[in-house]
């Protein structure tokens, strides 16, 4: 981002704008980029999932708004935007409305943590990958409020559901987290997208010595998103939604674009930390093979690097659509049993194996 913030500021100097004012909106300009970008991918992920599972189930999905069917989303955000916001009669009124909020701002923040080149990230700690599932975690907290605030059995129920599956699988999560890190002895996630760089390509990734990681995790995201087999607190084929049936219109918006925002952003992480993120698994870049070392193949291979990590990212987010369409739902004792006493052991072990690992390879990667 240091190229990045010279060249804005360079620009605001040729039309004497204040220093200060640069500093400040350097770091609100991404963000409002993120919102708008996000805004797209979620419409186009709603799209793609419908056409997915109707492929699946050997249906034929959305095929009447528009051509092939791509403005049946749009039709169904108008739709939502139009639709009158009730309260009801005995909800906290404060804290119905909060709720919302809540659960759509930690998923813009996550995805400014993200690495999408070796250029642009936006939020480069030390320790960002602890803010990351820290932040992932939160909405778990405005579901609370929701189904809390509603005052309904229905969706109090459903937001408990919520708060113990989330409690439940956070820990393995974790744990795999930790095995990452000794394997890149790094909390960044830019170092651990590098730790995983080897000549020839994909072999570096930490996918193959931590391949029981990989499914721990991949696992445990599928429940911290609800998603099938583990839609329990939000179960879209039921009658009664969950933390949210009380809500209607824009605030109803907001938890389901909280939802999809969440799976693109939790596949990005995925990508970072198993995948190798923005590398390329040729070992070298297109555009330098192509171009070679010229100025503009040092300007396209960033364009690269994000075309490398949304790839990834969408391979996953196809395995988590099939898995809906072909996997029954859970039962919720089995639920959080499966966590307790299959995932955590397992997640335990695999950073032991990894902490072998490191020793015996010498801290080579």
């Amino acid at each position: 981002m240091n190229y990045l913030y010279f060249l804005y500021m360079d620009f605001l100097a040729k039309y004497n704008v204040p220093k200060i004012l640069g500093n400040i909106t350097f770091y609100i300009i991404p963000f409002c980029i993120i919102a708008a970008v996000l805004l797209v991918v979620v419409l186009i992920l709603v799209l793609a999932e419908r056409k997915l599972l109707g492929y699946f189930t050997q249906r034929k999905g959305p095929n009447r708004v528009g051509y092939w069917g791509v403005l049946q989303t749009l039709a169904d955000a108008f739709k939502l935007l139009i639709k009158e916001n009730i309260t009801p009669g005995k909800a906290d009124r404060f804290l119905y409305n909060l709720a919302p909020i809540l659960v759509f701002v930690p998923v813009v923040t996550v995805l400014g943590i993200i690495p999408y080149s070796g250029e642009f990230t936006f939020v480069n700690t030390s320790t960002n990958i602890i803010l990351y599932v820290v932040l992932a975690a939160f909405p778990v907290l405005s579901i609370f409020l929701a189904g809390w605030s509603s005052n309904n059995k229905y969706s109090l129920l459903g937001a408990a559901r919520s708060i113990s599956q989330v409690l439940s699988y956070e820990l393995p999560i974790t744990f795999v987290v930790l095995s990452i890190v000794v394997l890149a002895s790094s909390m960044n996630l830019s170092g651990i997208t590098l730790a995983q760089y080897s000549s020839k390509g994909l072999a570096g990734w930490f996918i193959f010595p931590c391949i029981a990681g990989f499914c721990i995790m991949f696992i445990s995201i599928l429940a911290e998103l609800n998603r099938c087999p583990f839609d329990l607190p939000e179960a879209e084929s039921e009658l009664i939604c969950g933390y949210n049936t009380e809500y209607s219109g824009m605030r109803f918006a907001l938890f389901y674009l909280s939802e999809y925002s969440m799976l693109f952003a939790n596949s990005l992480f995925l990508s970072i930390i198993f995948l190798g993120g923005y590398l390329s698994p040729f070992g070298g870049y297109l555009s330098h093979i192509i171009f070679g070392d010229s100025q503009l193949a040092s300007f396209l291979v960033y364009f690269e690097q994000t075309f490398w990590l949304f790839l990834k990212s969408g391979i996953i987010i196809f395995v988590i659509i099939w898995i809906r369409a072909t996997l029954p739902r859970l039962a919720s004792y089995d639920l959080i049993k499966f966590s307790w006493v299959v995932l955590l052991p397992a997640s335990i072990i695999n950073l032991l194996w990894v902490i072998v690992y490191k020793y015996l390879t010498g801290g080579a990667a």
